[in-house]
């Protein structure tokens, strides 16, 4: 995603981050990530509430696609390290205007996210409709 911020930039949009890790875990994970934008913490899950952004059920988190994502890890000789957060906690992408969450992408399963070019698409089309 970072690698299409100047186009989202160019839309209006600015790339934020939030996590729910305390801060000093998610500015180690901002520079390991190269993340240029702010990345906010959110150890209360405020945001995440507010999105709709909910907590799976164990079947929803270790899905085959989530299985086959650490087979992939692991294969390439990643290390796999214990969890130390929510592993149920879902993300999610969010396309924020003046405050307002205007179009939300909810997973049902930490893989189930949506291509980038989808993402860019909708914030193509929210910026057009507003403009």
């Amino acid at each position: 995603m970072q690698e299409r911020g100047a186009e989202l930039a160019e839309l209006g949009f600015t790339l934020v981050a939030v996590g729910f890790s305390p801060p000093e875990a998610l500015a180690a994970l901002a520079r390991h990530l190269g993340w240029a934008g702010p990345f906010c913490s959110d150890e209360d899950r405020a945001l995440y509430d507010r999105l709709g952004l909910g907590r799976a059920g164990v079947g929803r988190v270790f899905t085959s696609g989530t299985r086959a994502v650490y087979a992939a890890a692991r294969k390439r000789g990643e290390a796999m390290a214990r969890p130390v957060e929510d592993v149920r906690q879902l993300g999610g992408d969010a396309l924020v205007v003046a405050g307002v969450a205007r179009v939300t992408f909810r997973p049902a399963s930490p893989d189930d996210r949506p291509p980038v070019d989808e993402l860019v698409d909708a914030a193509r089309s929210l910026a057009r409709s507003l403009a």
